[in-house]
């Protein structure tokens, strides 16, 4: 052939192409029109421009386009149209629409729904562990008590309770250990001065060989040496080097009052740190103490309920304020002989006031001062107003001076009756040297009354 052979069909049946009848020679280029509709009668196709419907002529016509339906290269199973997407005039955009699966913004029911739900899980989570843990532990439905109240006031340890005394007082009471040849004597002291001196009863230091130790109420110990002793007033101190050492407060024990509240504090059958409570239940309860063969202990004691037992011998009996008014040293008890005494609420302690005496005189001087009248009694008389005869009255003492006189009966010293020759060494022995007494006397069948100026014993 003269021509270029040119495929430019296609066969859509067949899937591969076909050749197109070849063009006579000199042909014009196939035109191209605008498309149209299956069934029109050449008209363009909508949304086509109306200018693309004129021949290759016309102005403005597409290039593309001619009489496709006259066309003898055209692929008779062609479509008669073209199908080009429709041109977007602008301010025709289609309205946007909203997908109603799509997430929101949540409304106020929600934000308020939340808290509500999260609350209500919280609180059945917290209700079930809370029931978890008290039935692990052992507690059952019942409540026990009642709802709770405001504390009372005796609860609440004021420092004028009982409480507060105690806990005031104690680290000022100690343990006193003395060794000796028959083993470990134990009783209990306080600290009566800040560098260290501290008052016990002879009778727990007696028989000791020197070595003494003391322990403190935090449950530390310190050596101790014995300073002096006075056995008949069973007053004995002992002095340890300890710095920071927390002195008691003295109370005034004369100005006691039976019925007064007191505890009494110390060590007893070893127990440290014991607090017993009672009241004054006399005063001025002569003593006469002591071991056989060993010397004989005299004092006016304060008698008192609060539980004593051995070991509380040389701890102080402290009154509602917390001062010392006493140093616990002896009890009474219903045992037999060679058993070992107990409790049964009456205890006796030396009043302060002649413990200190003694105590100043043991530091100052190494021994105690005894105080006299000067005369000595015999028993009761035996008649009706009673009394103590006097068997002996030592020239130019006490007595002499007052003017008394062999046979003369004392019936009352400043107001105490004397029943007991022990009443008048006793309470003699309370008083300071120095101290003036009133004493009630009778002569024959007259009773008079005279004023005595104690003395100290020369020894």
């Amino acid at each position: 052939m003269g021509g270029t052979d040119v495929t430019d069909g296609w066969d859509w049946r067949r899937g591969g192409e076909t050749p197109a009848p070849a063009r006579p020679p000199g042909a014009g280029a196939p035109s191209v029109g605008p498309p149209t509709m299956p069934g029109s009668a050449g008209g363009p196709a909508p949304g086509w421009p109306a200018s693309a419907a004129g021949g290759p002529n016309s102005a403005g016509a597409s290039p593309w386009w001619s009489d496709a339906l006259a066309d003898p290269w055209r692929d008779p199973a062609a479509p008669t149209a073209v199908v080009v997407p429709g041109v977007v005039v602008p301010g025709t955009e289609p309205e946007p629409v909203t997908d109603p699966d799509a997430p929101g913004r949540p409304t106020l029911r929600h934000l308020l729904l939340i808290p509500v739900i999260t609350a209500l899980l919280a609180g059945t989570l917290g209700g079930a562990l809370g029931y978890a843990f008290a039935v692990r532990g052992g507690a059952g439905a019942a409540v026990l008590g009642g709802a709770p109240a405001e504390v009372p006031a005796l609860a609440q340890r004021k420092p004028e309770s009982l409480a507060g005394v105690a806990e005031r007082v104690l680290p000022s009471v100690v343990t006193v250990r003395v060794s000796s040849l028959g083993g470990t004597s134990e009783g209990s002291g306080f600290i009566a001065t800040a560098d260290g001196h501290v008052i016990t009863n002879d009778h727990v230091v007696a028989g000791g060989t020197g070595k003494a130790s003391v322990v403190f109420n935090d449950g530390s110990t310190a050596p101790a040496t014995i300073v002096g002793q006075d056995p008949e007033s069973d007053i004995a101190v002992i002095k340890v080097s300890r710095p920071g050492l927390r002195p008691v407060e003295f109370g005034d024990s004369d100005a006691l009052a039976v019925g007064d509240p007191v505890l009494a504090i110390g060590s007893p059958l070893s127990l440290a740190n014991t607090v017993t409570a009672g009241i004054v239940s006399a005063l001025d309860r002569t003593m006469q103490a002591g071991e056989p063969g060993g010397p004989v202990r005299y004092y006016a004691a304060i008698q008192t309920d609060a539980a004593v037992n051995h070991g509380n011998s040389g701890g102080p009996l402290v009154d509602g304020a917390g001062r010392v008014v006493g140093v616990n040293s002896t009890i009474k008890s219903l045992v037999a002989e060679g058993q070992e005494a107990g409790n049964i609420g009456l205890a006796f302690a030396i009043p302060i006031n002649q413990a200190k005496r003694v105590t100043q005189d043991i530091i100052g001087t190494g021994k105690a001062r005894r105080t006299v009248i000067g005369a000595r009694a015999d028993g009761p008389t035996g008649v009706a107003g009673g009394g103590l005869r006097l068997a002996e009255v030592e020239p130019s003492g006490p007595a002499d001076g007052a003017g008394l006189k062999v046979g003369d009966v004392i019936l009352r010293i400043n107001g105490r009756p004397m029943t007991e020759p022990t009443d008048l060494t006793a309470l003699v022995r309370k008083y300071a040297p120095g101290s003036v007494v009133t004493v009630e006397y009778r002569r024959g069948s007259a009773r008079q009354n005279t004023s005595v100026t104690l003395a100290a014993d020369a020894k």
